[in-house]
């Protein structure tokens, strides 16, 4: 098994043994394959040999071009089934704008595909292959419906509750569909008219849903209720706390983390950390403070030695959670240890290794 200097690693390269830090973390697994992504976080970290297994046939070029995409990541099974669920969603707002006649059953059946895959899914690090600003509401429903089901899982809600909360996360905005175009797609944001049509998808949403047998009434009254808040400030119709659906008060907080973690063509996409930091001030009084607890600390459950990059653009790795503070860990950048607890200044941007 062949050791290599890091300028002579090449991308699709295997690592043969574990990549280790000089702090005794483990940077990459072995089997890991070098895409632009590893090769970038070898250098960060001074990596000056690695071990690879035996290359079979020609490798592409050492090291990350100029230009070249570092996002991009190896396709895997998870990534293949969400594009499907993305594409169909995204034919059925383009071609059914009437909202008659949805596809429930090929709806359904894809989205069990993807669930498939659930245990590959981690909602701080996943994020759709191809993003376009145009699609924005496409992805968040599919996240949403990701996200759903593992808070629902996190929540220990029975399992014959699982399909359906990922159901009504899909599903939530699907009133979308009877919304201008103009309006729906503006590369702007909305005016205050525009706003309170936007308001309208959930009475829509819930109409399109009411009569259709093959989903249960928390789907359909999720369509309807995202947008209730606990305090009753909400709406459409001011509901408060148990009065909103349990399905509604869990797809709401998937719902906002992933509107605010989403790039849109007026904003850019907020980091997931600051995210969770929102959603802990909204547990008091606007959402479920039960579910906002169960998603922060589920989500946010690394192992020591993760690599992320903090809001400075520097990268290090996590070498302790404060489990009172589970959004602000503390960080090594190159032996510096940064105490994200105290210094606000700095925050994680992303995680890094997958």
């Amino acid at each position: 098994m062949p050791s290599v200097a890091l300028s002579q690693v090449k991308l699709g390269d295997r690592i043969g043994q574990d990549v280790v830090t000089s702090l005794g973390g483990i940077l990459f697994h072995k089997g890991r394959v070098v895409t632009p992504r590893e090769y970038e976080i070898l250098q960060a970290f001074l990596i000056r040999h690695v071990d690879i297994e035996p290359r079979e046939g020609t490798a592409e070029t050492a090291g990350p071009k100029a230009g070249e995409d570092k996002e991009a990541r190896p396709r895997n099974s998870l990534d293949v089934e969400y594009d499907r669920m993305f594409r169909l969603l995204k034919k059925i707002y383009s071609t059914n704008t009437s909202g008659i006649g949805l596809p429930i059953l090929e709806l359904r059946v894809q989205l069990e595909a993807l669930l498939k895959h659930i245990k590959d899914y981690n909602v701080l690090t996943f994020s759709p292959r191809v993003t376009d600003n145009d699609d924005y509401i496409f992805h968040n429903s599919v996240l949403s419906a990701l996200t759903s089901y593992k808070l629902a899982q996190w929540n220990l809600f029975p399992q014959k509750d699982w399909m359906p909360v990922a159901l009504a996360g899909l599903f939530h905005d699907i009133g979308n569909v009877r919304i201008d175009r103009s309006i729906l797609f503006k590369p702007t944001a909305l005016t205050a008219a525009e706003a309170e049509e936007m308001k309208t998808h959930t009475v829509q949403g819930y109409n399109l849903l009411k009569n259709v047998a093959a989903i249960n009434e928390g789907v359909k009254l999720t369509a309807l209720q995202h947008h209730e808040k606990i305090d009753g400030s909400g709406y459409p119709a001011g509901l408060s706390g148990d009065k909103i659906h349990p399905y509604a008060r869990i797809v709401a907080v998937s719902d906002i983390f992933h509107a605010m973690t989403l790039q849109r063509s007026y904003r850019k996409a907020v980091s997931p950390y600051l995210v969770l930091e929102t959603l802990h001030k909204e547990s008091f009084g606007k959402l479920d403070p039960v579910y906002v607890r169960a998603f922060i600390e589920k989500a946010t459950q690394f192992h020591n030695g993760t690599v992320v990059r903090l809001s400075d653009n520097r990268i290090g790795e996590i070498v302790f959670s404060d489990r009172n503070h589970p959004t602000r860990p503390w960080v090594s950048v190159n032996g510096t240890i940064i105490n994200l607890t105290t210094n606000h200044r700095l925050h994680i941007e992303s995680i890094i290794q997958r």
